[in-house]
């Protein structure tokens, strides 16, 4: 087990850090964490791309919205521009969630590229400054499912990770409470094939804003296994391996590794996880799954094995739309309607799940109450 503050619950020992940088005080323990409120293991309620489903995501707005709901972590996905810089973006092709496409002046930097073995067509941030990216603006990424977030389309531009601290920062002084960032890394493993590796730049971050302790209100995460090994070695804040229901990381294919991420999920997995990481951040298939009609089967002992080897287990991602939710929780037909999403919340929290990722925050913060 790598680290025993992070098991032992995030609400209590990391939240209660400084908005700025940890201090010890006379309930400090001999590592230097809080011990007060060890006691508050309440599960975080993570804002999934900030607010996304009321605000296009990985915004300055999306972030500030999420942290008004009552968030306890905002998350920046993270990859870099041609000048090295770290800035929120899901995916580095951004015709997405940008206007590139409509900007005549960028028209020349399409591109086809291979990505993680996928061949992808578009934009991408490397190929641009961050001068050049801050005259483009954001848009809502599934215009279809979230019509009301296309009102927004043109007003927010793409923020840095230096700028999602300073938010987090400022919001959390304004209410008298420590909001966490929960960056991820994003193709680590392409981005330094191409001489922009994501560790190096990403410390150098949290370095400036001393946000490198065991309980600074940060928490890194990644598909991949190397930068997080890698990450292990560089700084100490909790670190959580992130495993999706099918596939494997893409660094195993690259090293020849067979191992996939329902190995990972193993008790075995989960153990050599536990050598570097503090966590995992699982799809919720991999906890519930659901048959092919899309109907919740009985859990699995996931979030029990994790724990045993001192893993704290968050789930992603929680979305109201009935599309998202499983059949048990849809109301009426209307994919893009609201569905009974508390429920999906109440049966995950009482399996014992640490966290979850939320695209509705406020809803994720209802129903964590309702269970207190």
């Amino acid at each position: 087990m790598r680290r025993t503050l992070f098991a032992m619950g995030l609400a209590g020992a990391l939240l209660t850090a400084a908005a700025v940088a940890p201090t010890t005080s006379a309930s400090a323990g001999p590592d230097g964490a809080d011990r007060s409120d060890r006691a508050d293991r309440r599960p975080i309620v993570i804002a999934h791309r900030g607010a996304s489903g009321y605000r296009p995501e990985h915004t300055l707005e999306a972030y500030r919205l999420a942290i008004r709901m009552g968030a306890d972590y905002i998350e920046p996905d993270l990859v870099a521009t041609r000048d090295g810089k770290l800035v929120a973006r899901h995916e580095n092709e951004i015709s997405g969630t940008t206007d590139v496409a409509a900007r005549p002046e960028f028209a020349a930097r399409k591109a086809t590229k291979t990505i993680d073995g996928v061949t992808v067509t578009g934009w991408f941030t490397e190929d641009f400054t961050l001068a050049e990216l801050k005259t483009l603006r954001a848009k809502e990424r599934l215009p279809q499912v979230r019509v009301a977030n296309t009102a927004f389309d043109g007003q927010f531009q793409v923020p840095t990770l230096q700028e999602v601290i300073d938010l987090a920062r400022t919001e959390g002084r304004a209410r008298g409470r420590t909001i966490g960032i929960y960056p991820e890394t994003k193709h680590p493993s392409y981005f330094a094939s191409i001489g922009l590796p994501l560790e190096e730049p990403l410390v150098a971050v949290l370095k400036a804003n001393r946000l490198t302790h065991r309980n600074s209100p940060v928490i890194i995460q990644s598909f991949e296994t190397a930068n997080l090994r890698k990450l292990n070695g560089m700084i100490d804040v909790p670190l959580a391996q992130l495993l999706d229901a099918s596939g494997r990381p893409y660094d195993f294919t690259v090293a020849g590794d067979p191992r996939s991420y329902a190995d990972l999920a193993k008790p075995e997995g989960l153990t050599w996880i536990s050598g570097y990481a503090d966590g995992i951040g699982a799809n919720k298939n991999l906890i519930v799954p659901r048959d092919r009609a899309g109907k919740l089967l009985a859990p699995t002992s996931l979030i029990a094995d994790a724990h045993r080897t001192g893993l704290v287990v968050h789930a992603w991602t929680f979305r109201a739309e009935n599309q998202f939710l499983p059949v048990d929780h849809r109301i009426g037909t209307d994919p893009n309607a609201r569905g009974d999403i508390t429920a999906e919340y109440e049966l995950f929290l009482n399996l014992g799940l640490d966290g979850l990722f939320a695209d509705h925050p406020d809803t994720a913060v209802a129903a964590r109450a309702g269970l207190a």
